[in-house]
């Protein structure tokens, strides 16, 4: 794959409904289910943040709100399909957003209480077992089994699990880096800034991939800037990894050996993607084939 190619035509007429976007700073969110269908159906995947009190942050169990990139963001806008929501209450202002999610959220809570409940009821008999049993005193065998069998039974009628008592998974924020020191935080190649022409390359090269067919998702953990797939990313393994450069940009060889490595590593082909003055965009595939 190493050829300027041209913008695809487009592709018939997009849908009309318009997703409404919830900004959480500078970050779009998507709450509604139709939202995350409609998005879904214009082969945008964007990530799943949220998680329910009691259930693990894994991610098979992620739930809404949907992050999207900024280049899907901006590509819905430019397709007018998407709509920035009130500043003020965007949840609750959300048709059926809101409630379903509070009804969904209280249910959740109702079903960890029950689990819990049950839970607590075992640990209070496994403890009770084990006082019984490790008494000092040797009574008749049938009277301790007797004896044993009233208390359980007493404990199941009269065993209540509060309310208060409840595990919950707290959503909050972590320091995360915030607390290092700023040169700490300095770096060069090959990190890259994200200045205002490296954003127009990265959304210039999400349109034309996009345009082709292909999904695409954010590949900061390999290095690059998209993780690129043939098909939906449920069903298929990411092919390339994308790194958006600008065709008069010079970057140090030690990158090159870098970026390739890796991505013979992970078992994807590395593209270097760059805009063309024509409007096309010039596709430079990199594999990685040993040291001289």
């Amino acid at each position: 794959m190493d050829a300027c190619r041209e913008p695809p035509e487009d592709q018939g007429e997009e849908s009309t409904l318009v997703v409404g976007l919830g900004l959480c700073g500078s970050a779009p969110l998507l709450w509604r289910t139709q939202d995350l269908k409609e998005v879904r159906s214009r082969g945008l995947v964007g990530a799943l943040l949220g998680s329910l009190p009691r259930t693990p942050r894994q991610n098979a169990r992620l739930g809404r709100p949907l992050l999207l990139l900024p280049e899907e963001e901006e590509l819905l806008r430019a397709q007018r399909a998407a709509a920035t929501l009130p500043a003020a209450n965007q949840v609750d202002r959300l048709q059926d957003g809101g409630a379903e999610l509070r009804r969904h959220f209280e249910a959740e809570q109702g079903r960890s209480f029950q689990e819990q409940s049950v839970l607590a009821l075992e640990d209070r008999k496994a403890a009770l077992l084990r006082a019984m049993t490790s008494s000092h005193t040797e009574p008749d065998p049938g009277e301790a089994d007797e004896a044993m069998r009233c208390r359980l039974l007493a404990l199941d009628q009269n065993f209540t699990f509060p309310r208060s008592a409840m595990a919950v998974q707290l959503s909050t924020s972590r320091a995360g880096l915030s607390y290092c020191p700023e040169a700490f935080l300095r770096a060069e190649r090959p990190i890259r800034a994200q200045d205002e022409p490296h954003r127009d390359a990265r959304y210039q090269v999400f349109r034309d991939l996009r345009g082709r067919g292909f999904f695409l998702t954010s590949a900061g953990k390999f290095g690059g800037d998209f993780l690129v797939y043939p098909g939906d990313p449920l069903r298929f393994h990411a092919h390339f990894i994308a790194v958006c450069l600008a065709l008069d940009e010079s970057v140090c060889p030690l990158d090159f050996l870098a970026v390739a490595r890796l991505g013979s590593n992970v078992k994807k082909t590395v593209l270097l993607c760059s805009p063309a003055a024509g409007g096309g965009i010039c596709y430079t595939s990199l594999q990685w084939s040993g040291m001289a």
